[in-house]
This record gives structure tokens, sequence and C-alpha cells, in this order.
């Protein structure tokens, strides 16, 4: 199952009263299906962009109290530039998104507080890389760094 914050406030938004930015609502909402789905026998990914380290713990401790293994992936761009242009390129496979706001640009997403990782998590860093590498390190990544 893949649980895609994005996705979960876009469904928030459009129900009518949430408006963007809807808040930890999309993350809370979230949770719920990443705990219970592992009790089901079913794997979960969750995805987010840049956030805050509440929602970290909260998703780890789904996995805890589900009683599955876990671990945690960053994605980065380590070249500016080439982080600048994906950002530039960037295209949108959520319905109704980005309304009713745009997508944030680059000044936005420079300018944006980002919550460094406090514990060991896998990077994975896609500057540089072949579309089908960071996705092979992962899955050698995670072969190797399971918690449980």
């Amino acid at each position: 199952m893949h649980v895609r914050v994005g996705t979960i406030e876009q469904a928030l938004v459009r129900s009518g009263p949430a408006r963007p930015p809807v808040g930890p609502a999309g993350y809370v909402v979230g949770c719920a299906p990443a705990e219970e789905h592992p009790r089901q026998g079913l794997a979960v990914i969750a995805e987010s962009v840049n956030p805050p380290a509440v929602t970290w713990d909260a998703l780890r401790d789904a996995a805890v109290r589900a009683g599955v293994p876990w671990a945690e992936v960053e994605v980065i761009c380590s070249d500016p530039a080439e982080h600048r242009r994906c950002v530039a390129s960037r295209s949108v496979d959520i319905p109704d998104l980005p309304l009713p706001l745009p997508l944030p640009g680059w000044a936005d997403v420079a300018a944006r507080e980002y919550e460094s990782w406090n514990r060991e998590r896998i990077v994975v860093d896609t500057a540089g890389a072949d579309p089908e590498e960071p996705p092979a390190a992962l899955r050698r990544a995670l072969v190797t760094d399971r918690h449980a």
C-alpha cells in the first residue's frame, strides 16, 4: 500500500471545508492505514515531501505498534542546479492538484524550513543518477537495513 500525503491532502481539500495548506491533517490521516494495513499482512510505503520530524516519528511508531519491520528513507538531490531543474520541470499526477494553489517554485523550495533527520536512515541521492539507479540502490539498502 502506498500512503501518499499529497493525495490525502488534496482529497481533504476536495472534500470542501479544508483549504491548503491543510497542516498536520494529511499526516494524521496517513498514519491510520500505515498502522492498520501491516496488521493485515500488507507492506506500506508512506511518502511525503519535507515533512516535519513529528511525522517521521508518527509513521515509525505506527510500524512499531503494528510489530512490522520498517525503514526510513530520505531522498535527496545533492546537486543544487539539478534540484532546481527538477523543481522547474516536474509534473503533477494527483487529480486536481495544484488547485487551488500553484506548485511551489524554486524560491519556495529553497526557503522552506527543513528539519534535519535526527536518527539513522537510508539516504538515496538522485544527483547525476540514471533513473533506474536510485530505486535499485534503495532495494539493496532495504535488504540490509531493516528494523523491527
